[in-house]
């Protein structure tokens, strides 16, 4: 068997032990589709009959409000998953199962793609979660298959992006209350961008920010393609931030997994 095999089985094996523990342990899991869902029917049926009046939309109101505010809140289930990435990596780290792994005959790349792979699918649980919520409370995309296929690809990118740079993060943290807070400024970035109001209506200075922002660009190619809207740019500008987080996040985590633990 080539080492590319070798790694490739002790990947499929570390998935199975961090799906294992999320089903183990399914309260994580919930939290982080709970909390999306929350802030969707609060926007929705709290602010959604002043917010959506004043997109000038032809029906207005919470109506236009539920379609313009649904691509905002499924970005914001992919930065809120990245704090439980961040939170299990460093579980693994600070109790010692890096620790014991790293004695272990097996692909040291194999602890972190197990991590990654396995993110990636409760992330993308969350996000279909929320998608089946929105709908129920009015959502009606106009999206063809080629459109849901296109959007599918750019939240599995960005899913990915992100979720290597949690992975970081979690690294990085001392411990597993620090890992909890070191994404949290991902959670906001939704809100400091198109995600719940058109930037247009933002100072200067905040929409300069909103708009060169990496969620924005990925939050009007999602709206564009599930509601038929334009793309434009955004498209090219989402998949050159997902490559770039992606790169940072895993050149990043696989230095601070490979640097010598008695430091």
């Amino acid at each position: 068997m080539s080492s590319l095999s070798y790694a490739m089985s002790d990947s499929a094996t570390m998935l199975r032990r961090n799906l294992r523990h999320m089903l183990r342990y399914p309260s994580m899991t919930l939290m982080l589709i709970g909390l999306p869902v929350i802030f969707l029917l609060l926007f929705v049926y709290v602010f959604g009959g002043t917010l959506g009046a004043g997109l000038g939309g032809a029906s207005g109101g919470r109506a236009e409000y539920v379609g313009y505010v649904t691509p905002g809140i499924i970005l914001m289930s992919v930065a809120t998953a990245a704090t439980g990435t961040a939170v299990s990596v460093a579980m693994d780290t600070t109790e010692g199962i890096v620790a014991r792994f790293r004695t272990m005959a097996i692909s040291r790349a194999s602890v972190l793609t197990g991590h990654v792979v396995a993110s990636v699918i409760q992330t993308l649980i969350c996000m279909a979660a929320v998608i089946v919520v929105a709908l129920g409370i009015g959502f009606r995309p106009t999206a063809g298959p080629v459109e849901w296929l296109a959007t599918a690809g750019i939240l599995a990118l960005f899913v990915f992006a992100l979720t290597w740079l949690s992975v970081a993060l979690g690294l990085v943290a001392k411990t597993v209350e620090a890992a909890s807070n070191t994404p949290m400024p991902l959670t906001l970035l939704p809100f400091l961008g198109s995600g719940f109001v058109p930037t247009d209506s933002m100072p200067t200075g905040l929409r300069w920010f909103a708009d060169y922002q990496p969620f924005t660009p990925v939050i009007e190619t999602v709206r564009g393609l599930l509601l038929g809207g334009p793309v434009g740019a955004s498209a090219t500008r989402s998949v050159l931030w997902c490559i770039g987080i992606a790169l940072v996040g895993y050149l990043w985590a696989k230095r601070l997994f490979n640097r010598d633990p008695s430091r």
